[in-house]
This record gives C-alpha cells, sequence and structure tokens, in this order.
C-alpha cells in the first residue's frame, strides 16, 4: 500500500546526521518464495512490473537475484523510487541499502557508518541473513563480530532483546548487504500472474477495494461501468474514470468500457414487479459484462457485492444475481465489515474520490421495499417478455472504451 518512506519505518538518526546517499533498494519477495518450479515465471513478472513503475526515472536499473530483486537508482530519487515501489504486488518488504565486499572489516566499516548516524546512547544490535551458505562464518558469528566493533569504535550500548535500531546485513553470492529501515511491500503476487478479470466499477467505495484486491492476487483487470444518461450525469462518469485512474498506479493502463444502460434499465423496470427492479438491473449487468469480458478473454467477473450489506446482497438474491452471469463472479469483500472496507480505500488511495456525491444507476426507480429473498422462477418470469440476451449484447456492442492510465 502506498506509504510515506520517512514515516513511522524510518529509523532515528542522531540529531544534525544525514542519512548516506545509498542508491540501492533490496527487494525481498513474499509469497513468491513459495512457489517451486515455475517461480521464475513470478519473479520475471515482477521485474517487469517493477520496470514499469520505474518509467520515466532516469537511471534507474532492475537487476534480478536468486530470491531477492535490486533496484539501483541515483541517491536523489531515493523517495520517488520508495513511494513507487510501495505499488508493487508481490513485495514483501524493501530496504534501501548499501553493497559491500563479502569481507568481514566492508560490512564492519559499512555497520559502523551506520551506526554514528544514531543518536548518543541508542541501544541496537546486528542481525545477519547468510543467504549464501558457502560464507565461512555463520551468522550468529558475522552479528557477533560486527556488532563488537560497532561497540568499541561508538560505544552504543547492544540490546538483543529491544533495541532501538537493528543494523541489518545479507550476504549473498556476490555482495552483502547493509540497511536498517526495512519498509513493508503490498504483498501478495504480481500482477499479470493471476489471469485476466473484468471489475464491475461503480463511483463507490467498494468495487474499487474489490478490483485492488483481485490485482493483488495477480489479476490484470479491465473495468466495466454502466451508465445511466441523464440520471447518472457526466461527473459521476467522470468520477469512475478517475477511480480507474487511481488504480492504474498498481496496473498499469485500464480499459473503462462504459455501457450506456438508460433504455434497457428502463424497459426491465416496466416489464417486472418494482421489488425486483435492483435485481433485474444487476442481472442485465451480469449479462452484458460477461459479453464484455469474453471478448477480453476475461476469465472471471469481479463485484464489490458484500454479503449482508444492502437488502440486494442477501445469499438469496446473489445467488438469482449470478444465475445470469456467463462467467464466474468472484467477491473479494463478501465477508469484511465496512469499516475493513473503508480502511483498504483510505489505504490504498480511493477513498477520497469515492466519497465525492455520485449517483448509481441501480439506485435509480428503486422501490421502498425491495425484495430480499428472491427466487429465480420470479426473475426469469419477469424478463420473460424481453429477449435478455439479445439486450445484453447490444449493451456489449455498444458500450465506449476508454483508456486510463
Amino acid at each position: 500500500m502506498p506509504f510515506d518512506p520517512s514515516a513511522d519505518a524510518a529509523p532515528r538518526e542522531a540529531p544534525g546526521a544525514a542519512p548516506p546517499a545509498r542508491g540501492l533498494v533490496l527487494l525481498r519477495l513474499g509469497e513468491i518464495f513459495l512457489k517451486g518450479r515455475n517461480r521464475r515465471v513470478f519473479v520475471r513478472a515482477l521485474v517487469d512490473n517493477a520496470r514499469r513503475l520505474m518509467g520515466g526515472l532516469d537511471g534507474v536499473t532492475i537487476e534480478s537475484q536468486h530470491l531477492r530483486v535490486l533496484v539501483h537508482h541515483p541517491p536523489e530519487l531515493e523517495r520517488r523510487v520508495l513511494e513507487r515501489l510501495g505499488h508493487l504486488f508481490g513485495l514483501h518488504s524493501m530496504a534501501p541499502a548499501v553493497a559491500v565486499p563479502r569481507e568481514l572489516d566492508a560490512m564492519a566499516e559499512a555497520a559502523i557508518a551506520e551506526a554514528r548516524l544514531l543518536p548518543a546512547g541508542s541501544t541496537f544490535k546486528v542481525e545477519t541473513n547468510r543467504r549464501d551458505k558457502r560464507f565461512a562464518m555463520t551468522s550468529q558469528e558475522i552479528s557477533r563480530a560486527v556488532g563488537g566493533r560497532v561497540v568499541q569504535a561508538t560505544g552504543l550500548p547492544v540490546d538483543v532483546h529491544g533495541p532501538q535500531s537493528v543494523l541489518r546485513i545479507e550476504v549473498g553470492s556476490d555482495a552483502s548487504y547493509l540497511f536498517r529501515r526495512l519498509l513493508p511491500g503490498p504483498g501478495g503476487l504480481p500482477v499479470g500472474t493471476g489471469g485476466h478479470v473484468a471489475l464491475l466499477l461503480s463511483g463507490g467505495i467498494d468495487s474499487p477495494v474489490a478490483g485492488w484486491s483481485a490485482m493483488r492476487r495477480g489479476c490484470t483487470l479491465s473495468a466495466v461501468y454502466f451508465h445511466s444518461f441523464p440520471y447518472t450525469g457526466d461527473r459521476t462518469r467522470e468520477k469512475v474514470l478517475d477511480l480507474a485512474r487511481r488504480m492504474s498506479a498498481w496496473h498499469g493502463p485500464i480499459e473503462v468500457h462504459i455501457v450506456h444502460f438508460t433504455e434497457v434499465q428502463k424497459a426491465l423496470r416496466a416489464h417486472g414487479p418494482a421489488e425486483l427492479a435492483v435485481l433485474l438491473y444487476r442481472r442485465m449487468m451480469m449479462r452484458a459484462a460477461s459479453r464484455i469480458a469474453a471478448a477480453q478473454r476475461a476469465k472471471a467477473l469481479v463485484t464489490g457485492e458484500n454479503l449482508g450489506q444492502v437488502a440486494s446482497q442477501t445469499l438469496d438474491n446473489l445467488g438469482v444475481i449470478e444465475e445470469a452471469a456467463e462467467l464466474p463472479v468472484l467477491r473479494p469483500l463478501l465477508t469484511f465489515d465496512k469499516s475493513e472496507i473503508i480502511a483498504r480505500a483510505q489505504a490504498i488511495g480511493t477513498y477520497d474520490l469515492s466519497i465525492l456525491p455520485y449517483d448509481d444507476c441501480c439506485t435509480l426507480f428503486v422501490p421502498r421495499h425491495p425484495a430480499t429473498h428472491a427466487r429465480v422462477q420470479d426473475l426469469a418470469s419477469a424478463e420473460a417478455g424481453l429477449d435478455v440476451g439479445q439486450l445484453a449484447q447490444e449493451l456489449a456492442d455498444r458500450s465506449e472504451r476508454v483508456l486510463v492510465r
């Protein structure tokens, strides 16, 4: 999730001390580590996505190593690099680091230089990860030796249980790396490893979070937005496109398919009982979105539906809505509390847009008492006078495509 690289994760510096110019960020992979023979596919996707995120930053290069990725950058770009890497799915954590030779003296010198930036009297410890087991000393031996030299050079006290700062060393096959700051990544799997999905995107809080959740599991996505002009105006359309732009920071360019829904929505309302109106709308959306998704070779639809949040989202109603879909329907937020969804929306940067006033086409012509336990046969009977398949195809064919980035 987006974060401030200078916030809580940053270590305390000595008054007036300036952090050294590093020019390197060490990326630590998360769930990718658990992959077997196809791990290289996931690493390659993560590196490709990292290169996309670094686009436009001169002098930034990316190097893939065994279970680590190195981002080399001009020192003055460190903050911008860290901010962009905060959008890299598949990343467990990242560390601004210094690279030194695989020699104990070099590690100790780097650790002493780092320790001298700490406030006087602050406690520390050294943690070592010997990724290359061919190195002669064990991790514990390196930590003890380097820690001892830091104490000798700076006088700082060691606290192995609750230190105020941790000096971390990684021993790789070609170099060693020293760092203090360990910043969280968004986790998940790299975008592009989980197949393509179509997100039913509205102007509300939930659907952008659902789309973000699908991306976090490696999915690429396109979006489908149902627009009922003049009941939903141009401001709502632009709001939805703005939400897609926010999401593109995590994904890259996103195709938004704008479906002009007004006339079909009126026809549905006229052919069915008022209490079934929302379900009739939603079923037609599933049909039209399925046709658009199939043309994009998507393997599933994604919605922001949440169990019991509104009247149309009972188990019975979700079942009759999904019955009209021609692809599997994924509901990442099904069991979330609203407060959890809001917190996630705030963290990923969509909440401030989502709470702007907008009109949702599913709230048009809605009765005071909508059905909460509808049956498929009731909906099918209400749709009997309409060629719903033909209407869905016409909606898909006449949809407007907008590429946002």
